[in-house]
């Protein structure tokens, strides 16, 4: 018996028709617009957003689909969930700290003990979320997040 392949792939999708295809496209655009505005707000998670909005328009609109995969940007990380699920480790650090920064800055501004208590319940459950993703380490290679070093060129380099 052979190992299972290291990466999955690209996933083909059904195609939706009619009126749920309407449906995905308007939920990917809407989705898009939250990522966008995650990007610049810390306490929005922009990856969570774009993934849904990658999977809407990958069954939906094969146009805006491959539109959002070369946004410079977001395409990235798109093309990356679609090879082999998982988000590079330096984007997850920076989601740890600007959550981290967020939350705390907003459990010392808020009055309420309860409140205050929902934040970091709220941000507990980001960074879980965020743990569960899996992470692609970054190569000395200076390729492409994604792309990994073989362990024997690495160990010839070494």
């Amino acid at each position: 018996m052979s190992a299972p392949p290291k990466s999955r792939g690209p996933r083909p999708y059904a195609r939706a028709h009619g009126p749920l295809r309407w449906l995905l496209v308007g939920l990917g655009v809407l989705l898009s617009v939250i990522a966008a505005i995650g990007a610049f707000l810390p306490v929005l998670p922009t990856t969570p957003f774009l993934l849904l909005a990658g999977a809407c328009f990958a069954r939906s609109s094969p146009r805006f689909h491959t539109r959002l995969k070369r946004t410079p940007i977001f395409g990235i990380y798109v093309e990356q969930w679609e090879h082999d699920h998982s988000v590079p480790a330096h984007a997850k650090r920076k989601a740890y700290g600007m959550s981290l920064l967020a939350f705390s800055y907003s459990v010392w501004v808020v009055d309420s003990t309860g409140l205050r208590a929902l934040l970091v319940f709220v941000g507990l459950a980001l960074a879980g979320f965020i743990a569960k993703l899996p992470t692609t380490e970054e190569t000395d290679t200076g390729g492409e997040p994604g792309q990994e070093l073989d362990r024997n060129d690495k160990a010839s380099r070494d």
